[in-house]
Parts: structure tokens; C-alpha cells; sequence
């Protein structure tokens, strides 16, 4: 056997040794392609949390039901804004809580967390052995109605909640909680009027969640709310394969477009908004191949954001098994 015909050979072995290693797809009968539609309510209200591999809404709740997630897990620290109403915070120093402060300078120092997810990027940063306080503004209901602000101080943090005090602009109303962290890992979610509240289904039931989230534009820099599809970064992975025929693609297209455990991995460009028409336009020939929380493969491509009726924040969308 010539050189000619051992390189052809050798390349089909390393590829299948790298695939066998970076997609392994558990053995079991796999059903077909479904559609799937959810609705998000008037001014997008509502969150739905998915399981792409029964293709099922697992939980779903308003977005104003919560203000602020408190990381879990025994060495957690890290305090989230909720995105989806388009939070900020700024840092106002190691302050008295109780003094009045004002907004002043927010616009130019106010802060985000990632929409990537990425657990060095909060709003409120490392808080740890700093005594700050910060402001946080509450952002936006679903009539665009601001919210107001609140300041913030995390005082500690061990193995099983944190400590926290919030005020009032002003300063009044000054209240101190202990934030308990789930047993099972995830996060915590929190509202400064009502406390802890149930949010966040069980870490091992959904895969990606239909909301609002905040996304830092940069020509203008200003950060601004989209809707879009958010992963469960803890469980799983999107390969982002562009102008596709779905019945074409494969796990080999994941060589050209690996994997990404990004939060905003699928994120909110799969569609368009036209300002001649008002109307928003999908991109069916982005393909996206998910990797669920159960280790199996899928296709999905967005095809609609409207209802039948006409609804707008109406995703539709296919997924097929690989």
C-alpha cells in the first residue's frame, strides 16, 4: 500500500478517535423531529424554562418575579442581577448604607453581568472583604415602567446562605436577610419585597430558557434588552453552524463551529427586526446542534416568532434528534 493510500486512512482515524472522544452519543432509539412553540406573554413577560429532549416547559414564571440570584454550591459567592429587566448596578464604595445617595454619574459607571455568563463578569463583582455598597436600579417591568433602585450590601457568605442589607435611596428602610443556598447547587433567587422566592426549576431538568436579557451593544455602548434563548451553562453546550440546510448538517460540522457553553450561545440574532415592516423576520438557515444535559445530540433552527394569531414573542422552532 502506497503513501497516497495510508494518509486517506490515518486522517479517517484520527477523526474518528477525536469524534468518538468529544461526541459521545449515548446508545438509545431516538424518536423524530418535533415542533415545538412557546408564547411569552404581553411586553414578554413570562420566562420558560425547557427540556429540549422532551421538548416539554418545565417551569415558567414572570420576570419581575425576582431581583437578584445568589450563587449555590458551598463555595459560592457570586450575586447575579435579573437581565431580563434590564438591571445594572454601580459601586458606591464603602459607604453608610442609611445616608441618602443619589444617581448621579450611574449612566457612565453603571454595570452589567455578561450576558456570556461568564463568572468574572458580574455587575457586582467581588464584593468579598470590601464592606461596599451598591446601587442597584431595578430596571423595567414588562410596560417599560422603571422600577426604582435599591442599595446593597452583602455582609458575608458561608458554606449554607449569605447576609445581606438593603435601603432605600434614601436610606430608610434598612433591612438585613440571610439568603439560604439551595441544597442541590443552583442558585437562589431573591426580591427585595418578598425575599426568597421559587424561580429556578431543579439544575438537572431543563437545558435552555426562553426570556428577556440585557446585551451590551457597542456602536452605541449601551447596554439593552433582547429576547433570545439562554443555555444552563452547567449542563449544556450549543455549536452555532450558519447558513445551513438542516437536513444537512451532522456532528461533523462541529469540527468548523465547536462547541460553546456560552449563556448567550443561541442568544437573540437567529432573527431580525425590519423597521419598514414593524415585524420581525427568523433566520431559518442558522442550525444550532445542542448538547442537553443528558449527553444527547440535537438540531434545532428557530422558524417563526410569531403565534398563528399573530403574537409576537412566539418562538417556534424544530428540533431533530442526531
Amino acid at each position: 500500500m502506497g503513501p497516497r493510500a495510508i494518509l486517506p486512512i490515518l486522517t479517517l482515524f484520527l477523526l474518528t478517535s477525536c469524534m468518538k472522544e468529544e461526541l459521545p452519543v449515548p446508545a438509545r432509539p431516538r424518536g423524530d423531529g418535533r415542533m415545538m412553540q412557546v408564547c411569552m406573554g404581553p411586553g414578554y413577560l413570562e420566562q420558560l424554562w425547557i427540556d429540549v429532549g422532551t421538548g416539554t416547559v418545565v417551569s415558567s414564571n414572570p420576570k419581575t418575579a425576582w431581583h437578584l440570584s445568589f450563587e449555590g454550591g458551598a463555595q459560592g459567592w457570586r450575586v447575579r442581577l435579573n437581565g431580563s429587566l434590564l438591571m445594572t448596578a454601580m459601586d458606591l464604595g464603602d459607604v453608610d448604607i442609611t445616608a441618602p445617595h443619589d444617581t448621579a454619574g450611574m449612566f457612565l459607571a453603571r454595570h452589567i453581568d455578561a450576558p456570556s455568563g461568564h463568572p468574572d463578569s458580574t455587575a457586582i463583582g467581588d464584593w468579598r472583604n470590601t464592606g461596599h455598597v451598591h446601587l442597584i436600579d431595578l430596571g423595567y417591568n414588562e410596560l417599560g415602567q422603571q422600577l426604582g433602585y435599591r442599595k446593597l450590601k452583602v455582609l458575608g457568605v458561608d458554606a449554607g446562605a449569605y447576609t445581606v442589607q438593603f435601603a432605600a435611596l434614601d436610606g430608610s428602610g434598612l433591612q438585613q436577610r440571610v439568603v439560604p443556598k439551595d441544597a442541590a447547587g443552583g442558585p437562589t433567587a431573591f426580591h427585595f419585597t418578598t425575599g426568597v422566592v421559587p424561580v429556578f426549576p431543579p439544575a438537572n431538568s431543563w437545558d435552555i430558557v426562553v426570556t428577556q436579557y440585557t446585551h451590551q451593544f457597542y456602536d452605541p455602548f449601551m447596554p439593552y434588552i433582547v429576547t433570545g434563548v439562554l443555555l444552563q451553562q452547567q449542563r449544556t453546550r450549543v455549536a452555532r453552524v450558519p447558513d445551513a440546510d438542516l437536513a444537512a448538517v451532522t456532528l461533523n460540522d462541529t469540527l468548523l463551529h465547536p462547541f460553546s457553553t456560552k449563556v448567550d450561545a443561541i442568544g437573540y440574532d437567529w432573527k431580525y427586526y425590519s423597521f419598514e415592516t414593524s415585524s420581525y423576520t427568523v433566520d431559518d438557515r442558522i442550525v444550532y446542534i445542542v448538547q442537553d444535559g443528558d449527553g444527547y445530540f440535537h438540531k434545532l433552527r428557530f422558524l417563526d416568532f410569531y403565534s398563528a394569531q399573530g403574537q409576537v414573542g412566539c418562538p417556534q422552532f424544530e428540533v431533530v434528534p442526531l
